[in-house]
């Protein structure tokens, strides 16, 4: 923590320091933008009156009033000694009233005539004023030279128009005579104007990236982000990845004598800035060091100085505290005599702790006098000793004993430490019951609500070979189409707590077993595991045809036949038939009060037809005096064999009275909404026939 602590103290001086410096350069490099925009107003300014100077010079005068050769050569002699002694004045140029070029001082600018927008544009000027031009650009010797053009009214006596005199004045040689330097390789200084293209201040010493180093770039382009900041301010500060910058508007005049807005830009790199600040950051540096080595070598001898008063202080605690344990103590000299012992010993033993100091161990335990020479033996040996100890005069109460010897000789004596261990013993002997119990003949697993196994019994291990492993599912081992049918056997589950129903297994497994799943559920109500238990199904009398194994024994809601329709195949279902028990007879209706007996004679029956339910066949329980009985894989004949069938054998218990029966067969195409009402069609003819109350509906495809 020290040395984090430290190292984020001196980033945050270090950072800071840059800042400052930083914030000094900014400050002094904006005062010299400040003089230099001043000084670069006052030269054009300047440069006005000298134009106008100019204008009224007698030579020109001479030339205008008496042109010829010989005064020619006078007035661009003259201009010549112009130029040679203003560094700044790179031509000077005559045009006639209309515009058109007559002389120059030089060839370095084009001989068009002065544009119409131009001369339109100063019409309104008088003889005194002086047009100044935007900056732009000429070629001079092959390379780019920035340049501001200004113009003269040369007038007659009748103040109309006689000529235009244009002096041309370089930017760049403006600047350049300009104190302090605008240019150097630490902190540059750019001319740009209000689109962000470059007049003045390109450097091919090591450019910035994304400052344009050629004139006539554009900072708009090269740099986007910093040129939102130039162009929303008149003034101020940016701080970029790589280096700060510093920049001013200035305003020199345009072609319509409004301010145009010109950018003085200065930066200096990030790096420039540290190095300024490097001969600190290295003071700042040893100083953190140094800091460091001295605070933590004081932490460390207050460390050892509380290190040794702690360990002095924690020997008495260590020594008080060490008989006020949770668990019992007991002191013994060499002769096996009890010097002191805690309340925890005391409240375990249920004794005073009084009677139990000067006692032996031998009379406090009472154990037979082997077991104390197996003790002596063994801790004459190892000096540690750990083991269970039954007590009969205290209730059988089971004691953990862990006994140390301490010292040698007439000085040695032995610590005991213990606890009471009888509910661990209770519940380990309760576990070794539970244990044996689930050892049963029926084969049982506890399963999670996804079917996964969690444990087994050996009774089930063996039945469905599962070699002690448990990665499977109750749905992957019985197969079938349980999977299918996991879901809505859950919903029951999670209905009525139990679901039974028999199963019939495949591959190494043949034959039916009755499955029975119990819910166990948490605290929240939430199932947290389901208890299947597995027995061999007895074999029920059959009808001839395939076998089909049973999903549940009543199904209580009819979307759950409907489900079980569904996930026939086709052809099952194209050979099936569906037969409409009605067992509501009209004496049992008429009252509301015996719905009871309706509802137990219901079961009844359905009890029955369950018990002679050949494999295959599925029963559903419709409504309060009707039930269905779903027969695939059977013809017209078995379904009504089946039915007189299930008429004598309710005639055999009682139960037949009243109950009539509908048969439907299905046709290709229906759902099973349209199979129960031809059954139903069938079932209202049987109430009516009175013969054997059994009714066919032979339907065909329309």
């Amino acid at each position: 923590m020290l040395v984090i602590t430290v190292f984020l103290i001196t980033n945050v001086l270090i950072t800071l320091g840059e800042r400052q410096v930083q914030k000094e350069w900014a400050v002094q490099r904006y005062s010299e933008l400040q003089t230099i925009g001043t000084l670069l107003a006052d030269k054009i300014s300047f440069q006005q009156f000298r134009t106008q100077m100019f204008s009224r010079a007698e030579p020109l005068k001479h030339f205008l009033n008496t042109p010829g050769h010989q005064e020619e050569q006078h007035l661009l002699q003259s201009w010549q000694s112009l130029k040679s002694n203003i560094p700044e004045l790179m031509d000077i140029a005559l045009y006639d009233a209309n515009g058109k070029f007559r002389l120059a001082s030089s060839g370095n600018f084009s001989n068009t005539p002065l544009s119409k927008a131009l001369l339109d544009s100063t019409q309104s000027m008088g003889g005194d004023d002086i047009y100044t031009s935007n900056v732009e650009f000429a070629p001079v010797d092959d390379r780019l030279e920035p340049y501001v053009m200004q113009m003269a009214w040369l007038e007659n006596a009748d103040q109309s128009v006689r000529g235009y005199l244009v002096t041309y004045n370089s930017l760049s040689q403006m600047l350049q005579s300009i104190k302090p330097a605008f240019s150097s390789n630490d902190s540059p200084m750019l001319l740009l104007d209000n689109q962000g293209q470059l007049y003045a201040g390109a450097s091919n010493l090591d450019p910035l990236p994304g400052i344009p180093d050629t004139l006539g770039s554009s900072l708009r382009q090269s740099y986007p982000l910093l040129w939102r900041d130039l162009a929303n301010n008149n003034f101020g500060e940016f701080h970029g990845a790589l280096a700060s910058f510093v920049y001013l508007k200035i305003s020199l005049a345009s072609a319509s004598q409004h301010d145009a807005d010109y950018l003085l830009l200065s930066y200096i790199r990030n790096e420039d800035i540290s190095e300024r600040f490097a001969q600190w950051r290295n003071i700042l540096l040893v100083t953190s060091v140094i800091v460091t080595l001295l605070a933590a070598l004081t932490i460390l001898l207050i460390h050892l100085f509380r290190l040794e008063q702690r360990a002095r202080l924690g020997s008495i605690r260590l020594a008080d505290g060490l008989f006020r344990a949770d668990y019992g103590c007991l002191l013994i000299n060499d002769s096996g005599r009890i010097v002191c012992a805690n309340d925890t010993a005391a409240t375990i033993l249920k004794q005073r702790q009084q009677d139990i100091e000067n006692r032996s161990l031998q009379k406090l335990l009472e154990q037979e006098q082997q077991w104390y020479d197996d003790v002596r033996h063994q801790l004459q040996q190892n000096n540690v000793w750990q083991g269970e100890v039954q007590l009969q005069a205290l209730d059988n109460m089971v004691l953990h004993f862990n006994i140390r010897i301490i010292g040698q000789g007439s000085d040695g004596y032995a610590l005991i430490s213990f606890e009471d261990i009888s509910e661990l013993k209770q519940v380990r002997q309760d576990a070794f019951l539970n244990q044996l119990l689930s050892d049963s003949a029926v084969a049982t697993a506890l399963l999670t609500p996804k079917g996964n196994l969690v444990r087994v019994n050996e009774a089930f291990d063996q039945m469905l070979q599962l070699d002690g492993n448990l990665e499977h599912t109750l749905t992957e081992l019985l197969q079938n189409d349980l999977d299918k049918q996991w879901p809505r056997i859950m919903q029951s589950v999670a209905t009525h707590g139990l679901w039974q129903g028999q199963i019939l297994c495949q591959d190494k497994r043949p034959g039916c077993l009755q499955a029975t799943l119990k819910s166990y559920q948490d605290s929240d109500g939430e199932l947290s595991y389901l208890i299947c238990t597995l027995e061999r199904a007895s074999n029920i009398r059959e009808l001839p045809g395939p076998k089909i194994p049973h999903r549940i024994k009543v199904m209580p809601e009819p979307d759950d036949l409907d489900n079980f329709f569904n996930a026939m195949s086709p052809q099952e279902q194209q050979h099936s038939c569906l037969m409409v028990l009605d067992i509501s007879p009209e004496a049992l209706l008429s009252h509301m009060s015996e719905i009871e007996s309706l509802e137990t004679r219901q079961q009844q029956v359905e009890t029955q037809v369950l018990a002679d339910l050949p494999r295959g066949y599925q029963i559903a329980n419709l409504q309060l005096g009707k039930i269905a009985v779903l027969l695939p894989n059977t013809d017209a004949t078995a379904s009504h064999h089946f039915a007189a069938q299930v008429l004598e054998n309710l005639g055999q218990h009682g139960l037949a009275n009243g109950v009539c029966i509908g048969i439907a067969a299905y046709v290709a195409g229906q759902s099973l909404q349209q199979f129960l009402k031809n059954a139903e069609v069938a079932l209202k003819r049987a109430k009516q026939s009175g013969e054997r109350n059994i009714c066919q509906a032979f339907t065909r495809q329309a």
